[in-house]
């Protein structure tokens, strides 16, 4: 008879482990609260017009490419349209006015630097080659057990970004513009580590995709194919209890009162949602307090731009504009500071596209600034609520608008989010943009491993492994590992890609 394991949350982690499980005849139920599934993929429409919320461009999807092998093995490749960002100047960064720009490849990445910084070329050449020495050395992140050392992955889990680049170069805007990409992993000065730092620009340096027509189409393709293997998902089916008897979870009960039997439970959901959900003595109450509090990275305020038709070139690039000359501390703000930085995308639509029809732009925002309307929902926290959004919109524009001034007459309409939409809509601690925080002061401390203190109750998604599409996979083999052999899914990842 087969196994069942349920999933609560119908994130990418929670449908990627439903996919794998599925696939190795286990009976799969994943829960979902809301009415759409996806999570961070999750996109949303006004007036027509479609707007990504979360996962606006991914890497390493070329054939052959980590992020590739791993969507063909979910059988994802096939559902989706990916959309190339520009090879030349896949990101580019403004501090101040002064543009730097990212090339796809380690040739021309370091060639392409070197000309903003030439008698820095051979310390940009070291940079780039400790990236993939440390990406190398974790046998997940490469999907490669030959050249794992843990001894160099651990070496750069405990040193911070900062710490690691004063060691490479004393240029200090070259170590600005190698930092950033900082608000794609949120990092902090002296506490995020290096590792983080590598595995990011390791994964979009390979080659660089935005979605076509928005990235829910990874969610909807993991969930066709978890059907496809006789699993369910189902939604607006929030979980509100998780039974256990002396020793297991034995089920999950629902808001409206529905029991499922387990025999495995899954939890893509934050650590502190989880110990909510588990009554008696299986989690301790240190365990409950570690959890509780996990330091958690800054929040977002999120601008969701609709275009007058024809009006707005479309942009193949990301880009990052800083109101001064370091990505450093742009969570440290006040009234008047605030928006530091931001970073500004469009929708990928269609193939050669010529105008955006919709984009987003995001900045750093902390939950204090919402704190005052804490326990609302969405749609009815009142006047002064929207009235805060509408006023940090066009701050936000304000800002696009000194390095895009064609910015102001191409919108037709814009829409906000804040930290209080990601608490309502992911379960996140404080509405943080990726959940818990790595802090090298901190060692293991602000770290959360996949397996709780209920032996078959598992933990998966952004906050045991890594954010992103690829952290979070990595993730779900992680947990899934628990089930079926880290070895065996490896060995299943290959065969898939043969």
């Amino acid at each position: 008879m087969k196994k069942r394991c349920v999933i609560i949350g119908a994130g990418l982690g929670g449908l990627s482990c439903g996919v794998i499980l599925a696939k190795n005849g286990y009976d799969v139920i994943v829960l979902e609260q809301n009415h759409q599934t996806g999570g961070c993929l999750q996109c949303f429409h006004r007036k027509g017009t479609k707007f990504e919320t979360g996962m606006h461009f991914i890497g390493s999807a070329k054939p052959g490419q980590n992020l590739y092998k791993l969507l063909n093995y979910l059988e994802v490749i096939d559902d989706i349209t990916l959309s190339q960002l520009d090879p030349h100047r896949y990101e580019t960064f403004s501090f101040q006015g002064a543009r730097f720009e990212f090339a796809t490849g380690k040739e021309a990445f370091i060639e392409n630097l070197s000309n903003h910084f030439p008698r820095e070329k051979d310390n940009i050449a070291h940079y780039y080659n400790l990236i993939e020495q440390i990406s190398n050395a974790s046998s997940l992140h490469s999907l490669d057990t030959s050249h794992a050392d843990v001894t160099v992955s651990t070496k750069y889990q405990l040193c911070s970004i900062n710490e690691v680049l004063d060691n490479i170069t004393t240029d200090t805007m070259l170590k600005n513009v190698l930092c950033g990409e900082n608000p794609l992993f949120a990092a902090e000065r002296d506490k995020t580590p290096f590792s983080s730092h590598a595995f990011i620009l390791d994964f979009y340096n390979q080659s660089a995709f935005r979605v076509q027509g928005g990235s829910d189409a990874i969610s909807l393709s993991l969930e066709s194919t978890i059907a496809r293997y006789g699993g369910r998902v189902l939604t607006r089916s929030k979980v509100t209890k998780i039974h256990c008897d002396a020793t297991h979870a034995t089920a999950v009960e629902t808001e409206s009162g529905v029991m499922i039997d387990a025999d495995f439970v899954i939890a893509n959901i934050h650590p502190a949602r989880l110990v909510e959900l588990v009554d008696g003595p299986l989690l301790r109450p240190a365990y409950r307090k570690r959890m509780a509090n996990l330091p958690e990275t800054v929040g977002c305020f999120s601008v969701y731009l609709k275009f007058k038709p024809g009006k707005q070139p479309y942009y193949n690039y990301n880009f990052y504009g800083y109101d001064q000359q370091s990505p450093w501390d742009c969570e440290k703000y006040d009234e008047d500071t605030w928006p530091r930085g931001y970073l500004y995308m469009h929708l990928n639509e269609q193939a050669c596209q010529q105008w955006a029809k919709s984009g987003v732009v995001l900045s750093y925002m902390n939950f204090e600034d919402v704190a005052r309307w804490s326990g609302t929902h969405v749609g009815n926290r009142g006047h002064d609520y929207e009235l805060f959004k509408q006023e940090k919109a066009k701050k936000l524009i304000e800002l696009v608008a000194r390095d895009y001034p064609e910015i102001k007459n191409s919108i037709d309409c814009f829409y906000t989010s804040s930290p209080l939409t990601y608490l309502d809509y992911t379960g996140t601690e404080r509405g943080s943009m990726y959940g818990v925080a790595k802090d090298i002061n901190l060692g293991m401390s602000s770290r959360v491993h996949h397996r709780t203190k209920v032996p078959n109750l598992m933990l998966t998604g952004q906050n045991i492994n890594s954010h992103g599409i690829l952290g979070v996979l990595v993730g779900s083999i992680v947990t899934c590992s628990e089930f079926l052999g880290e070895k065996v899914i490896l060995t299943q990842i290959k065969k898939a890609n043969e």
